[in-house]
């Protein structure tokens, strides 16, 4: 950074740190204990969508390096791009595994500017209906919890975020600027 950065106010970015990402077994268990509420096994990574032949190599080799079809692609309403992993809830670690080696895959195929996020979902209360996403900002290094309220579109349960955030305070590295907990409104897996 140089004498520039400093009088102009600008930040360098966080590195971003993957491996972050193997926190969330441990976290899963202390939510499960706290919050009663456990992982569905699905998990995505949203990216800024990207076209061409070179996005389509680097989706063949997350399938072969996953040595599964359950890779999905989807495109949302907003026009981003999810790759979608999909295990059994008991296999997070399996499911974080995944979306560390699609993250890496995007990063190493040249697509790390436009990696934003990746997201756990979990469910919990009677018949499930409470549902959770464990965020992490790729930019950031950071996660946060997004509670979409069930039935109600566009709000979310923000007293359960705030209880998530109290939970997993000494788990995860959290978002300290509530102005960054995005919604993720219609992300898969939610």
């Amino acid at each position: 950074m140089g004498l520039l950065d400093v009088l102009l106010g600008r930040t360098r970015p966080v590195p971003s740190d993957l491996d972050r990402l193997f926190a969330l077994p441990s976290a899963a268990v202390t939510l499960e204990a706290a919050a009663s509420l456990t992982p569905t096994g699905t998990g995505a990574v949203c990216f800024a969508s990207v076209e061409g032949a070179a996005f389509d190599d680097v989706r063949r080799e997350v399938r072969a390096l996953l040595d599964t079809d359950a890779v999905e692609a989807v495109r949302d309403e907003y026009g981003y791009s999810w790759l979608v992993s999909r295990r059994r809830p008991q296999e997070l670690p399996d499911l974080v595994g995944d979306l560390h080696m699609i993250n890496s895959a995007l990063e190493g195929g040249g697509f790390g500017p436009q990696l934003l996020c990746s997201v756990v979902g979990f469910r919990g209360g009677e018949g499930g209906e409470r549902r959770l996403g464990l965020v992490y900002l790729y930019k950031r290094g950071t996660f946060y919890p997004f509670a979409p309220l069930p039935g109600e579109a566009g709000r979310r349960d923000n007293a359960l975020e705030l209880r998530v955030r109290a939970i997993l305070a000494e788990d995860l590295r959290i978002e300290p600027d509530l102005g960054r907990w995005f919604p993720l409104w219609g992300a898969p897996g939610l």
